[in-house]
């Protein structure tokens, strides 16, 4: 069974030889690269291959193309999240965003290219079967569009200084980052032909793993996780937005982090029961989020 670092290098290099086929225009090649090469971990393509190489090794093949997929859906996510009229930021992983990089107009048609042509490398996988591509465009259609993603944007955008609840905090996240873990599992799931127990379990762990990347994601913001203290810029704070700290506290949100750990991994323990197959491989994934009480 292939290791996530061996994953890792089979994507990266699917991904750069789909590139090297587009024939896409060079005035737009250049600001698509330049965001999907732009430092990402990869996590949701990973949690995909991951899953598949869980099933069958055979299988991870099979999924590369939706791999590639969902990372294009990723990548134009930030691309339109950076852009003045949403986030307005300059920098993105220690490098400029694709509108500072290139240009405003530049970066908007990079990114409407990224999530179009995404449904398209789907539809052309002639490894998978028909009705598997199609479930597959439904899904990731869902996730990323107006009853997932983008909806989840939208809401973030207006919550902005706005005090809401702990409820409306979760909503949002789910829509905005969730649904995307979601679909990563749940496209194994596809591509596997797991049964219905399998897949109800793959979702529960990538909506729990959802949860607590963002509760994660938020504490590195006001606590030192993983990085050195001077890097700490407290955005969230400075701009207004509701988050676990400021709903839970710190500790609280400590104590949420770690549950919704414990739940991805009661997920797995299940799924194991369930399928006879060793589910830890997904487990890797929950260690960057740990934290000490």
């Amino acid at each position: 069974m292939a290791h996530t670092g061996e994953l890792r290098a089979k994507f990266e290099m699917a991904l750069q030889e789909h590139i090297v086929s587009l024939q896409t225009p060079l005035e737009l090649v250049k600001p698509m690269v330049y965001s999907l090469n732009g430092g990402g971990k990869r996590l949701r393509p990973l949690l995909l291959l991951t899953a598949l190489n869980i099933k069958d090794p055979k299988l991870v093949e099979k999924g590369l193309k939706t791999s590639i997929a969902l990372e294009y859906i990723h990548t134009y996510s930030l691309i339109h999240d950076d852009l003045p009229a949403m986030d307005n930021d300059d920098m993105r992983r220690g490098q400029p965003t694709s509108h500072i990089k290139f240009d405003e107009a530049t970066a908007i048609l990079a990114g409407d290219a990224l999530e179009t042509d995404a449904f398209g490398i789907i539809a052309n996988d002639d490894q998978l079967s028909e009705e598997k591509r199609l479930q597959l465009i439904l899904e990731l259609s869902f996730a990323a569009g107006s009853n997932g993603m983008v909806a989840g944007q939208l809401y973030d955008i207006n919550s902005d200084g706005q005090k809401i609840t702990l409820e409306e905090l979760k909503q949002i996240h789910l829509l905005k980052t969730g649904y995307l873990f979601m679909f990563a599992v749940k496209a194994a799931a596809i591509i596997s032909g797991a049964d219905s127990k399998e897949k109800d379990l793959l979702n529960q762990f990538g909506n729990h793993y959802g949860v607590a990347y963002q509760i994660h994601n938020d504490l590195k913001d006001v606590v030192n996780i993983g990085m050195d203290q001077d890097s700490l810029l407290h955005s969230d704070e400075a701009n207004g937005k509701t988050t676990y700290p400021t709903l839970l506290g710190i500790d609280g949100a400590k104590e949420a982090l770690l549950a919704e750990i414990d739940a991805c991994h009661r997920c797995l323990k299940i799924l194991e029961l369930e399928s006879k197959l060793n589910y830890q491989g997904l487990a890797q994934f929950l260690k960057p989020l740990s934290i000490e009480k």
